[in-house]
């Protein structure tokens, strides 16, 4: 085995790794939204999330990158006789990443609307855990966009139901 092949293992575990990070801080910063909106200080909580949102973005985003971006490069160098680019989970993983991208930087300059945009980026950033892990069933790419989608909206309507019963307790 070349030193290129024996990385390959090391890049997937980082790529996944960088997946999760950003999962966990999509979690952990809707906690503290939820546990900001009990005080009835929502700005703070805004805030709050969108950090939290940034923090994920900027080491699990970059690891999740640079990783990928080198596990191409090596089925590149390595002649690899199915190229990432050629598949569909490839771009899926490009597209995810960019909308989470374009998501968290909508929220921070509050173009695109809160509750919408947070649902967008949790819901991405799981989609990435599940395909960076093997985890999501082989489909074409309209297909993924679907059940993105279709998630998304489920996302969307239990972190509002989440908010809304917090909203209710606070009154």
């Amino acid at each position: 085995m070349t030193p290129m092949t024996e990385l390959v293992p090391i890049l997937i575990f980082c790529q996944a790794l960088g997946a999760i990070v950003g999962a966990v801080a999509a979690v952990w910063s809707e906690v503290a939204y939820i546990r900001a909106m009990r005080d009835g200080n929502i700005d703070i909580a805004e805030r709050r999330h969108l950090h939290g949102i940034a923090n994920g973005l900027r080491f699990g985003m970059t690891l999740l990158l640079l990783a990928s971006l080198a596990l191409v490069t090596v089925a590149y160098t390595k002649h690899a006789v199915l190229q990432p680019a050629l598949t569909s989970s490839y771009w899926i993983l490009v597209v995810l990443t960019l909308l989470v991208i374009y998501v968290s930087w909508a929220l921070s300059r509050r173009r695109i609307p809160f509750a919408l945009g947070s649902a967008i980026a949790f819901t991405g950033w799981w989609f990435l855990v599940y395909l960076t892990l093997g985890q999501l069933p082989p489909l074409t790419f309209g297909a993924a966009i679907g059940f993105f989608i279709v998630a998304a909206a489920i996302f969307y309507a239990v972190l509002h139901y989440i908010r809304f019963l917090t909203a209710s307790k606070q009154g």
